[in-house]
């Protein structure tokens, strides 16, 4: 993974790479509400991380979510193969032109993680661009929401220590940093 820089007085990391070779306490996949693997970041880690974490989110749809994992929430799963301890799965909304509390979801989506990060003594997680993908949210919005939302949740907790925002590209990672300024 290469490390693209830093905002937030270090706690709040940018880099460029794959998600699922992140080296921390958690990473974060932009699921979808069925828990079941998909498509993108989702598919990538359950395909990664390997049976374990799908059997783990068949035991959560059964005990606790049987019609699926409600956007915003978010839900806490072994890694299976994954370097990473844990997977902290969310279900980010879908973009329908912002008008119907979009940003209020995606927001909560973010604090969901970080607050069981956060209770779980997690020093570090890691999150990719929620719903930037084939949910459709708009890049600079989404980022101007998530930086807002980690931010705010940072200031208020000493963990997790840091934030790492893993991006696929560059441009993707200048968006962001762009609507931190």
């Amino acid at each position: 993974m290469e490390h693209l820089g830093d905002i937030a007085g270090g706690r709040i990391l940018l880099a460029r790479g794959d998600i699922t070779e992140f080296e921390g306490h958690a990473i974060v996949n932009a699921a979808n509400s069925s828990l079941l693997g998909g498509g993108g970041v989702d598919g990538a880690i359950h395909s990664a991380g390997g049976p374990a974490i799908l059997e783990a989110c068949r035991e959560i749809r059964a005990a606790t979510w049987p019609d699926g994992l409600p956007a915003g929430r978010a839900v806490l799963t072994v890694s299976g193969r994954l370097a990473a301890g844990a997977v902290i799965h969310t279900v980010g909304p879908v973009w329908r032109g912002g008008s119907r509390g979009e940003s209020g979801i995606l927001a909560s989506c973010y604090h969901s993680c970080l607050l069981l990060a956060s209770a779980r003594g997690f020093a570090s997680i890691a999150f990719p661009a929620i719903s930037t993908g084939a949910y459709g949210y708009p890049k600079d919005g989404a980022a101007r929401v998530a930086f807002a939302a980690i931010s705010e949740f940072l200031a208020q907790s000493e963990l997790p220590k840091t934030v790492t925002l893993v991006f696929s590209s560059q441009a993707d990672a200048a968006i962001f940093h762009a609507a931190t300024l």
